[in-house]
């Protein structure tokens, strides 16, 4: 190591030691920011060309930006499930998007622990903003019984896609959004009234440790935006132009949290992550896809699929001083790794008897290794149940429990070109056992097909549509 470089290495383990003494009466404030359907090609950092995303970028230089960084599952409700839960997509009880008429969705049960519980326990203020999509008020799964004090915007999934709807929830309650349902004088963007909120709740909190899960709508459908803004005079279509205003809105508001938190001097005593909650909505060859590029970084497969570019998610986390600034990790982690890692930044003990799938991330955050583990997996029940396993880098993927295993070397082949199945059986074998030991049977998620409750509710949301 030459000397300019000792020097830095030195300065940066001052600074970082200065920062962790300071916090050491307080436990550091913890914001996750969970973009709907925000994928790596998206952002400027992961090689976006024609969306902007100066904040998101900026935060990647002042932090630490994941190439491998993976969700819970390629679908909304699943993978918020695995990020709050700790628990990966074989053994959470959330497993695929179930519709619950005449709304919400599956709730999470009263035995499942949330990181707002835990972090709550540890005398931490907690708040929910944007979509929660885990359960309805009057459930188990409501996120005033997960441990969340305050709570602002939507909770269902399908009411979640409008961004001018005529309500919102406030703490459960419902309340009307008068320019929407024309009582007003003109049309309400639900995203700058959550904004408001979730802005004004963080400085009220500003003497205390808080925990926020900021799980905005941007960029999901429906593509609709106030203000299509730098991009009103591209030759796009109104449908493009919104989507790239989307991105630059959650950016934009991201920047404005950013803001605040150096306004309050909470910086450097603040975590705060950005992910979203799976890969592309748009298959590569559409309009979309093509404009967009989001396939750009070479990663086979998106949304409602276990492919890489289906798993891999656009990640930053910043912390001043903690958090090395400008580092790239090619190194994996996983959304279920997050609960044990803001206990263990809180100082919080998981209640007794209840087992996380994950691995703190504490020590990676401030430059360390990865954590090592066996493997991680993924399944997915949406139409036929699919799974996926990666143990070292090798990516496993079985699109149906009655097809066969496809294997890929990851190191040699990200994008997944090559099927090696046939040539390493034993890999293939290996695999299988994993993922037989990685699912544990559960009545709502069975991998041979549908439930029979699921297909009712389905077949009672289709009547309901249909009477509409």
């Amino acid at each position: 190591m030459n000397a300019r470089r000792l020097l830095a290495t030195l300065v940066f383990a001052a600074l970082a030691a200065v920062a962790l003494a300071a916090s050491a009466t307080r436990p550091p404030n913890i914001i996750f920011v969970l973009s709907d359907d925000l994928a790596q090609g998206d952002v400027g950092v992961y090689g976006q060309k024609v969306i902007q995303t100066p904040r998101l970028d900026r935060m990647a230089r002042e932090g630490t930006r994941y190439n491998q960084a993976y969700c819970g599952t390629s679908v909304c409700a699943p993978s918020r499930t695995s990020l709050m839960t700790g628990l990966h997509s074989g053994h959470a009880p959330v497993r695929g998007n179930w519709e619950v008429p005449v709304e919400g969705q599956l709730p999470l049960p009263a035995s499942t622990v949330t990181v707002a519980q835990v972090l709550k326990s540890a005398g931490y203020a907690t708040a929910v903003a944007g979509k929660w999509g885990m359960g309805m008020f009057d459930t188990t799964g409501s996120p005033l019984k997960k441990g969340f004090d305050h709570q602002i915007g939507y909770n269902c999934q399908r009411h979640a896609h409008s961004y001018f709807p005529t309500f919102l929830y406030r703490d459960g309650v419902k309340f009307d959004l008068p320019g929407n349902t024309g009582t007003g004088v003109g049309p309400i963007y639900a995203q700058n009234v959550i904004q408001t909120d979730t802005l004004q709740w963080i400085r009220a909190q500003k003497d205390k440790p808080f925990f926020l899960f900021y799980a905005i709508t941007l960029p999901h459908g429906n593509h609709e935006i106030d203000d299509v803004g730098i991009y009103a005079d591209k030759p796009w279509s109104e449908q493009q132009k919104a989507y790239a205003a989307q991105v630059t809105r959650l950016d934009r508001d991201v920047g404005q949290v950013l803001d605040l938190l150096a306004e309050l001097k909470l910086d450097d005593n603040t975590l705060v992550m950005v992910a979203g909650d799976n890969g592309s909505s748009f298959e590569p060859s559409s309009a979309m896809g093509k404009l967009f590029d989001q396939a750009g970084n070479g990663l086979r497969g998106y949304k409602r699929g276990l492919y890489e570019g289906a798993l891999r998610q656009a990640a930053i986390a910043r912390w001043p001083g903690v958090v090395p600034a400008g580092r790239v990790s090619d190194e994996p982690w996983a959304f279920w790794d997050f609960l044990p890692t803001a206990a263990e930044l809180a100082g919080a003990k998981l209640p007794a008897g209840y087992t996380s799938d994950g691995l703190s991330l504490v020590s990676f955050l401030r430059g360390g290794p990865a954590p090592t583990r066996d493997y991680f997996y993924w399944e997915l029940h949406e139409n036929r149940p699919i799974q996926a396993v990666r143990f070292g880098n090798w990516k496993a993927v079985r699109n149906g429990i009655e097809r066969p295993i496809e294997l890929y070397d990851l190191n040699a082949d990200p994008a997944e070109a090559k099927d090696l199945a046939a040539a390493k059986p034993d890999l293939v074998a290996r695999a299988a056992a994993l993922m037989k030991a990685a699912h544990t049977d559960d009545p709502n998620w069975p991998l041979t097909g549908r439930a029979a409750a699921r297909d009712a509710d389905r077949e009672k949301n289709a009547k309901k549509k249909k009477a509409k």
